[in-house]
């Protein structure tokens, strides 16, 4: 893929969009509605999570050392299974997930946004700022490789130091201390397959470091700075989320912070600072949900660029001037604008986690069974990462199905017509191969 330019991203401009993905999508868009399925639980939900996100980063980082490609988990999977329908399906899934991620995180921009003005959650100017937002990232990422690495990396700092001020200073504030970390009793109104279910939207905030893969051709020494951005964004973003959640817990009941999921932050910070504080809280997540896009963008159009090239899914300009990257962005940002617009927060955030725990495994199946030896990993690493995700993922489709039986046939239809349609594709092309060959 001669477009893209080696060495023109740095490792620190890649942490900074691995952190960039994360930060944005759990701190903001995720933990009022873990609270809501762990209740006072709800730091440890996130633990557990960059625990499982820890063993599943593994099999990235041997691939990426060994393979470093703009199409970052496009390519693993073609390592892996090559170029078929279980390639092109696992992609997609991928794809859709960080499409969906972008919504998720647009229309909480949208959510904190209003909180500026006491704004009604169901107010049409939430997703109005949400497709605000879209357009913006989109404008960034035309401008190309250099802006998209010093935008990210300023807005990192920003975001990190923060966020941090704000979990330390709340922390303070209410006198916390570390021995209030775990409850002295656990509530019995939350069954395991709802603890279970925390953690798959929890895993879901860690998947931001799959995004750092997608740019491994073009990071400055990609055979080692792209399995060391993926560990140092997953450092980064498990202490920002601990402490944030324990900045949370100790400021508002599990009620509170349940009824204000959408914007738990930013109510935490109204007993902690006062209105000074919230301005303050809601100032870093509209950075926070900024470079969060702007980093998933930057990836997701990477990796659907490559699948386009290695021709496993189909592709027309409709006379759109610029490359295929930029009309591959164009197409992820109109889907993006679309989920904003129809879908709320928490079936968003539920269909992402249901896409990226299945291909997740996809992934981890194809390294153990077809590459484990080649690239030196180890087995039992790769097979206890699946029974993880099994488990983690069976328990969220229970829960989901017992509350929101839409929400599942919903991804069920889904995951139908990207199987179909992908197999008809396929077949389709390799007809009119055969057909050009005659």
């Amino acid at each position: 893929m001669d477009k893209y330019k080696k060495n023109s991203l740095s490792l620190t401009g890649a942490i900074s969009l691995g952190t960039g993905v994360m930060i944005g999508a759990a701190i903001f868009a995720l933990l009022g509605q873990v609270a809501e399925l762990s209740g006072s639980l709800f730091p440890i939900a996130f633990l557990v999570g960059a625990i499982i996100a820890g063993f599943s980063a593994y099999a990235y980082i041997k691939m990426s050392n060994a393979y470093p490609s703009a199409g970052g988990i496009a390519m693993y999977l073609n390592k892996a299974y090559g170029k078929g329908v279980i390639t092109a399906v696992a992609a997609l899934l991928m794809a859709f997930a960080m499409v969906i991620n972008q919504s998720l995180v647009a229309r909480t921009f949208g959510s904190y946004t209003m909180q500026l003005f006491d704004g009604n959650q169901n107010d049409f100017w939430i997703p109005l700022l949400g497709v605000f937002l879209l357009v913006i990232t989109f404008l960034i990422n035309i401008a190309g490789n250099k802006v998209i690495d010093r935008v990210s990396f300023f807005m990192a700092i920003i975001k990190v130091g923060g966020i941090a001020i704000f979990a330390i200073g709340g922390l303070w504030a209410a006198g916390f201390s570390f021995g209030e970390a775990i409850p002295s009793e656990i509530s019995g109104d939350y069954s395991v397959g709802s603890y279970l279910g925390a953690l798959a939207l929890s895993i879901l905030a860690y998947a931001g470091f799959t995004t750092i893969t997608n740019s491994g051709e073009e990071i400055v020494k990609p055979h080692k700075n792209v399995g060391r951005a993926i560990w140092i964004s997953l450092l980064i973003c498990t202490l920002v989320y601990l402490l944030v959640a324990f900045a949370v817990s100790v400021n508002l009941s599990v009620p509170k912070i349940i009824e204000a999921k959408d914007y738990s932050l930013a109510e935490a910070a109204r007993p902690a600072f006062g209105k000074y504080g919230l301005w303050f809280t809601v100032g870093i997540a509209i950075i926070a949900t900024v470079s969060s896009v702007l980093a998933n963008v930057f990836a997701i159009s990477r990796m659907t660029a490559m699948l386009t090239e290695m021709k496993l899914i189909p592709h027309k300009h409709f006379g759109m001037p610029g490359n295929l990257q930029q009309h591959m962005l164009t197409y992820t940002i109109v889907i993006a604008i679309t989920l904003t617009i129809f879908f709320d927060l928490s079936r968003i955030a539920s269909l992402g986690a249901i896409f990226y725990l299945i291909m997740d495994i996809i992934i981890q199946w194809g390294v153990f069974k077809h590459l484990r030896k080649e690239i030196k990993a180890n087995g039992e690493i790769l097979l206890t990462t699946i029974v993880l995700d099994i488990v983690v993922l069976a328990a969220f489709i229970w829960m989901k199905a017992q509350s929101d039986m839409l929400l599942i046939i919903v991804s069920v239809v889904l995951l139908l017509l990207i199987f179909v349609g992908e197999k008809w594709f396929l077949k389709m092309r390799k007809d009119n191969a055969e057909l050009s060959k005659n």
